[in-house]
């Protein structure tokens, strides 16, 4: 009777290493055909620093340092959603987007933090954007000028206006022609995104 149950013992556990053997031999692996490309999802945004809106020109002496042309900080928080819709784990290698303000885009960011995303689950990425008000009003006089005068409106008025409301998330902030490169087994897709907050 002990020896029966002996036997029956080592029987479950070679069936048990069996089944365990199948089913790694039957994980599914990465093809052109199974490769779904992972999708890209604002979820929020937040203001991470504000400190008002102020400008300061090479002209004023400041209290210490050097005088220079500067202006109040903005710093945005941008929560993406990463879902892998693929029975097998995928890399993010790189993601980059562009912000606009309104309808003027304004910076270009990204990361280049590696991520993994396990089969069928949602990561979670946050990419800070940093902005001023000396490099916004570059911006706006080099890409934005014509556009400016259309809407009747200055380069300084809008500056205050999106320093004074983005913080009340008033204003809308675009995220677009983003994109995202994903790579599994030397295969690579890219998913492309475009967002509004607030929507």
């Amino acid at each position: 009777m002990h020896k029966k149950s002996i036997i029956r013992g080592w029987l479950s556990v070679i069936a048990a290493v069996a089944l365990f053997a199948g089913c790694a031999q039957m994980a599914v692996k990465p093809d052109q055909q199974n490769f779904k490309t992972p999708k890209v999802t604002l979820d929020s945004m937040e203001v991470a620093h504000a400190f008002g809106y102020w400008y300061f020109s090479n002209k004023v002496q400041p209290t210490k340092g050097k005088p220079e042309n500067v202006g109040a900080p903005l710093e945005l928080a941008f929560i993406f959603n990463i879902e892998n819709p693929n029975d097998y784990p995928v890399k993010m290698d790189s993601l980059k987007f562009t912000i606009a303000f309104e309808d003027f885009d304004l910076n270009t960011v990204g990361s280049t933090d590696t991520m993994w995303i396990p089969a069928g689950k949602t990561n979670q990425l946050r990419v800070s954007a940093h902005f001023d008000v000396r490099q916004s009003l570059l911006s706006l006089l080099v890409t934005g000028g014509f556009k400016l005068k259309q809407e009747g409106t200055n380069a300084w008025a809008i500056l205050e206006k999106w320093w004074t409301e983005i913080p009340q998330y008033n204003i809308p902030v675009h995220v677009k022609a983003g994109s995202a490169v994903f790579k599994a087994d030397g295969l690579t897709k890219v998913a492309t995104f475009n967002a509004t907050f607030p929507q």
